[in-house]
């Protein structure tokens, strides 16, 4: 291949260092959570927010406070992000089906899409108030079922965000807490004493959150992966640098670590748009986060051909993929390793983090190699069955797994098939023998 890399991001070995330091920091907080519970909560909120109420939980007064707060054309510009968003996600509940069918005479083989029944929505708060996430989780466990749904967010300013309740309300929380980071994530996987941990965590947070959630896969279940928000430009001269610059930065502003990477076949439009980066970051309100981000998390990545910007693309499987090019059907078809796509110039990041109706929590640091982004599906579990409704079934199915359990040696495993054998098919199959 022949690619050249304009500019690079700080290096790998960097980047472990700091992931390593996250990683302890992490381990040591939920097990404080895990031994003191309410305690090792509260005293983490003051430390870290300066918030300590008597009650995390919101009451019923408490939520109506909050959204009577939000303005009304805050309050009719989240219904129709959530009516975006429901849409969506009901039309791909309705692309998963439970299934019965008869393989064989009498052999009858299914499964059920059953919903999580509990899951912690957590909603990152910090500089920027995330209000978006709440539609994304909370609204969507909702419309797939979830009978519990309990979300969180941290305060901002000493108290709970009045839209980010409202949105959580409006999406259909069942509980809501006002708690951030670590600590959020924890009581809800661990529990605590006024908290009943949940089956499942979902949503985006900061290193540490995405740490946590790791740490916690197994004892709850997680939708992914989602660390800090990456975003790549697939471009070609079809479009300016100006449209690649602001889309690149819109992104990097999410915080200091937020990877954004241009991949083109064009060296003048890639120059061009380190050129329009420099005087958008002079004039950018929020760039003194976006310029850290692109300097230590910017990459420029020059290519000949579309196939060589492919396979690019393909390898650092970035979380936001905006494609502008000459050819972006083809890239649709082609890319197999990313969070979402975003195709043409019309199209943006933004629109999907907020309003467009597909969702925004996304695989980071490659995770789009094996997994895609929350939707319904993440928060319904399919499971299995079967049943036998003939005696000659029975005796037939009976038979063959009886052979292949002592093709393997399960002695135990055979008799199972062997009684039934026996009893359907009136068969005499001497005990520790294969069925013949």
């Amino acid at each position: 291949m022949t690619v050249t890399h304009l500019k690079r991001s700080k290096p790998a070995e960097e980047i472990a260092e700091d992931d390593a330091k996250t990683r302890a920091v992490v381990e040591t907080t939920l097990k404080d959570i895990e031994t003191r519970g309410d305690a090792a909560v509260r005293d983490l909120s003051q430390k870290f927010d300066g918030y300590a109420p008597e009650s995390f939980r919101l009451s019923a007064s408490e939520i109506e406070a909050a959204m009577q707060k939000v303005s009304t054309r805050d309050m009719e510009d989240i219904q129709f992000a959530q009516d975006q968003i429901r849409r969506f996600a009901e039309e791909q509940r309705a692309s998963m089906q439970d299934i019965e069918v008869e393989t064989r005479p009498g052999v009858v083989l299914g499964h059920r899409n059953i919903p999580v029944q509990s899951v912690g929505c957590y909603v990152p708060g910090g500089k920027f108030p995330m209000v978006a996430s709440a539609h994304m989780s909370v609204l969507t466990a909702q419309v797939a079922g979830v009978p519990r749904i309990i979300a969180s967010a941290p305060p901002v300013e000493g108290a709970p965000h009045p839209a980010i309740v409202a949105a959580m309300q409006m999406g259909g929380a069942h509980e809501i807490y006002v708690m951030g980071g670590i600590q959020a994530v924890g009581a809800m996987a661990l529990g605590t004493e006024t908290i009943d941990p949940v089956h499942m965590l979902v949503g985006p947070g900061n290193a540490f959150v995405a740490e946590a959630k790791r740490q916690l896969y197994g004892r709850v279940g997680i939708d992914l992966f989602a660390g800090p928000t990456e975003t790549m430009v697939i471009a070609d001269e079809t479009v300016d640098a100006e449209l690649c610059a602001t889309d690149l930065l819109g992104q990097a502003e999410h915080g200091y670590n937020s990877p954004a990477c241009l991949i083109t076949n064009s060296r003048k439009l890639a120059e061009a748009t380190l050129a329009e980066i420099d005087r958008l970051l002079e004039i950018l309100p929020t760039a003194e986060t976006a310029r850290t981000s692109w300097n230590d998390y910017g990459d420029v990545v020059l290519c000949e051909t579309y196939d060589e910007m492919l396979q690019v693309a393909n390898d650092m499987a970035y979380e936001h993929v905006q494609v502008m090019t000459d050819r972006d059907d083809w890239f649709l078809e082609q890319m197999h390793s990313y969070g979402a796509l975003f195709l043409g110039p019309r199209t943006n990041v933004a629109n999907g983090d907020k309003v467009i109706g597909t969702n925004h929590t996304l695989p980071t640091k490659k995770a789009g190699r094996y997994t895609g982004g929350l939707w319904v599906g993440k928060f319904l579990k399919t499971h299995s069955y079967q049943k036998i409704t003939t005696n000659e079934a029975a005796a037939e199915i009976g038979a063959y797994g009886s052979r292949l359990c002592m093709l393997e040696g399960f002695v135990g495993h055979a008799e199972q098939c062997n009684i039934r054998v026996r009893r359907y098919g009136g068969r005499n199959v001497p005990y520790g023998a294969a069925a013949e």
